[in-house]
């Protein structure tokens, strides 16, 4: 087990009717709040009623910055500057998923910074500060709402890159378990195979095979992500489960899930962001696709990982099998299709797909060619 140093300053509000205290939380960080959020489900859940009837109990002026692409887009997290600029934010609430969260993030960043914004994701630029940012989650996936990470497009260059600094941390982040009642089934699926992604990317890329606390933190949140979706397929308003769900997902991606691990790397990452960047493909979806080529892809490198991993969390005992049980939970539980030729993406556009990959793979700094992804993305046709 490797050495580690690990700090998370996000204070977290979590359980019913938590919503109700955004106000009094966000007037110890400003008087002004940019709001940000994607397209109408937040007004229709009730969501949006609660944050605006808190806000104003609490004398917190907002301006509002609908709009978030699931995809979030650099554009528009330009605009979103701007607005907060123009008219006096000195707060940012996102209210929605990791891409509201993300997107938010972005904003928070560029508020101080007189470059572009997209400098932060290039590493032209480094975040030296950022605007107080609040989150109030509605789909529990990416953990944004938890760390200092955050994604976004630039949909002219057609990429997908990230960005992120201890400055990005939001400063407070509520998680209410029945925002998650009315969401679709298919988002709850995509937020789970992005979760359990979270937990693999580590797990897989470590060469430390000797972290039985992580392995085993790993393993735990596994199950209960598998568990909780078997019981909110059957009762989208079980709240156990939903809470269960959302906190598991939290937890995928705080910086606990990989503590100790040695040089862990998000390869399966990388490449799912050439296809989201080319093809506005839902994240959840497109590591649902390449995770399990991966594992066929490295499967001698990562036998022994493997064969773990299936005996803790699928009761089977060989690579093979887990990779098996592994698909079959992502193709029959979260109905998800996990083949590239089932999202029509074909394969003359392989080398496109990795020569898109290959500069986030550069500039993250992992020793993947672009004929090893090729591969890859041969085998998660």
């Amino acid at each position: 087990m490797e050495n580690f140093a690990y700090s998370n300053p996000v204070k977290i509000l979590f359980g019913k009717s938590m919503i109700n205290r955004i106000g009094k939380e966000a007037s110890s960080f400003g008087k002004k709040a940019l709001l940000v959020y994607g397209k109408s489900s937040i007004k229709s859940n009730g969501v949006y009623d609660q944050i605006v009837k808190s806000l104003q109990k609490a004398s917190i002026e907002f301006e509002e910055h609908p709009g978030v692409k699931p995809n979030p887009i650099i554009s528009h997290a330009r605009e979103g500057v701007k607005k907060a600029r123009e008219t006096g934010c000195d707060l940012i609430i996102a209210a929605g998923g990791g891409s509201v969260i993300d997107e938010a993030k972005a904003i928070a960043a560029g508020i101080h910074y007189q470059g572009d914004l997209w400098d932060f994701f290039i590493g032209k630029a480094k975040i030296n500060s950022a605007l107080p940012l609040i989150t109030v989650l509605t789909i529990p996936a990416t953990g944004s709402e938890m760390n200092s990470g955050f994604v976004v497009t630039n949909e002219e260059t057609k990429q997908k890159y990230s960005a992120g600094s201890f400055y990005s941390f939001p400063k407070v982040s509520i998680l209410d378990p029945e925002t998650g009642y009315s969401l679709p089934k298919e988002q709850t699926a995509y937020g789970a195979s992005d979760a359990v992604a979270h937990l693999l990317e580590g797990y897989l890329t470590t060469c430390d095979e000797d972290s039985e606390i992580t392995d085993n933190y790993v393993f735990a949140v596994f199950k209960t992500i598998i568990s909780s979706c078997e019981r909110i397929f059957k009762d989208p308003k079980d709240y156990n489960a939903r809470a269960s769900m959302m906190w598991a997902a939290t937890l995928a991606l705080n910086g606990q899930q990989a503590l100790g691990y040695k040089n862990i790397s998000f390869p399966n990452h990388a490449i799912e962001h050439s296809l989201s960047a080319l093809y506005d493909m839902p994240h959840g979806l497109g590591l649902a696709i390449i995770i399990p080529a991966y594992m066929k892809h490295n499967i001698s490198k990562i036998s022994k990982r493997l064969a773990k991993l299936g005996g803790n969390v699928f009761k089977v005992s060989k690579d093979t099998e887990t990779i098996k049980a592994y698909e079959n939970w992502l193709r029959k539980d979260l109905n998800l299709k996990t083949k590239l030729s089932e999202n029509s993406i074909p394969r003359e556009d392989f080398s496109k797909i990795a020569d898109n990959a290959d500069g986030l793979i550069k500039l993250w700094g992992m020793g993947i060619s672009k004929k090893e992804t090729e591969s890859i993305l041969e085998k998660a046709f």
